[in-house]
């Protein structure tokens, strides 16, 4: 069965660690066990951890602690996957027949789109967009898009490339949407708690209809890609459907990422986590938007509400994945254009990581990104 090439997970895997300057990346600079046991905890007992197979739904201790994020949930509502891209994986295959449509938000992380595709009869989409100098759900796309064949709605929220995050009133119509037509609500939040101002985590959808399934992990609000942990939450037997798929994919997490996971989401761990995430972001996004703003109006920006992403759009006569590729290949810097997120003349830029760094790789890309260069 054919299904549509993942582009941005290709294209990155292809060429991040070719570049000189990987600009690409949406989380934070990655935590090493030592910083993330922090001095109390005593690394030994994680060192003497047998090497065998944990549970394929992962610990209760895990599973419990990862619950405590969520008002009223359960470790019965959740299921360690391999990254929350397992998670999104799982949760589609599960719930899409091939007479199902998915309702699907733009822009987007695209694996949702292919899957819904895969999985699905189609993919229909629905938009953010830029009106009045901040993002906007198109209320009136999203009627559209959600039929009474529509079996699933998905959103990403925080939204990944331009770290919006939807309003109570947003979310609200989303619930509505999918309530007229019986839908599933499928949101991926695995920014949640790398906001750039608040103290606070976004809002969830968890807990505000009855047939919602979030996916997330420890890779982007959490700087813990390396361990591959994402998860499921979900109704029970929801959750116990996905178990039935996970047997074909990758069974179970691995150990040591489990136990780690069981620590990293203590709640006052977590928060300590996302204390410095936010540090990170905070102290980077100025030096990112001041050179935004040095390049005057040939780019429209707005300001992320979570994420270390900033999306800006940009006005020269060239689409986003001829422009991105050209930058690749002449200035070795890797960047993600607009059209791998299912929009046009943007890019995403992540800032999380040295910005010292960061900075090089802008000023070396600087004349092709702002139209500059001789053609």
């Amino acid at each position: 069965m054919d299904i549509d090439p993942f582009q941005m997970e290709r294209m990155q895997s292809l060429y991040w660690h070719l570049v000189d300057y990987d600009l690409s990346e949406s989380g934070v600079t990655p935590m090493t066990i030592r910083e993330l046991l922090g001095p109390s905890a005593d690394a030994e007992t994680f060192v003497q951890t047998a090497l065998g197979y944990p549970l394929s739904e992962g610990s209760y201790e895990a599973r419990a602690n990862i619950a405590a994020w969520y008002p009223g949930a359960t470790a019965e509502n959740v299921s360690l996957t391999t990254g929350g891209s397992e998670a999104n994986h799982l949760t589609l295959w599960t719930l899409l027949d091939r007479r199902d449509r998915l309702a699907f938000m733009l822009p987007n992380y695209l694996q949702g789109w292919g899957l819904g595709r895969h999985y699905g009869d189609a993919t229909d989409t629905f938009k953010l967009k830029l009106r009045d100098g901040r993002w906007q759900l198109d209320l009136d796309q999203l009627e559209r898009a959600v039929t009474k064949k529509t079996k699933v709605v998905m959103i990403c929220n925080p939204n990944n490339p331009t770290g919006h995050v939807l309003s109570g009133d947003e979310m609200d119509a989303v619930i509505v949407a999918a309530d007229r037509v019986g839908a599933w609500i499928v949101a991926d939040e695995i920014y949640r708690g790398a906001e750039v101002d608040s103290e606070e985590a976004s809002p969830t959808f968890w807990g505000r209809y009855d047939k919602v399934v979030v996916t997330s992990g420890l890779s982007k609000a959490f700087g813990m890609p390396g361990l591959r942990i994402g998860w499921t939450l979900g109704p029970q037997e929801l959750i116990q459907q996905t178990w039935i798929r996970h047997d074909y994919t990758t069974l179970a997490p691995a150990m040591i990422s489990d136990r780690l996971t069981a620590f990293a989401m203590d709640p006052v761990v977590r928060e300590n986590i996302f204390a410095r995430t936010r540090a990170i972001i905070r102290a980077n996004l100025p030096h990112f938007e001041a050179w935004v703003r040095a390049q005057g109006d040939v780019f429209t920006y707005v300001r992320p509400v979570a994420g270390a992403i900033g999306y800006v759009k940009y006005d020269l006569p060239i689409g986003s994945a001829a422009l991105v590729d050209r930058v690749r290949q002449e200035r070795s810097v890797l960047l993600v254009p607009g059209d791998m997120f299912g929009i046009g003349k943007g890019i995403r830029y992540g800032f999380g990581f040295d910005i010292e760094h960061t900075m090089k790789g802008l000023a070396r890309a600087e004349d092709l990104l702002t139209g500059r260069s001789p053609a």
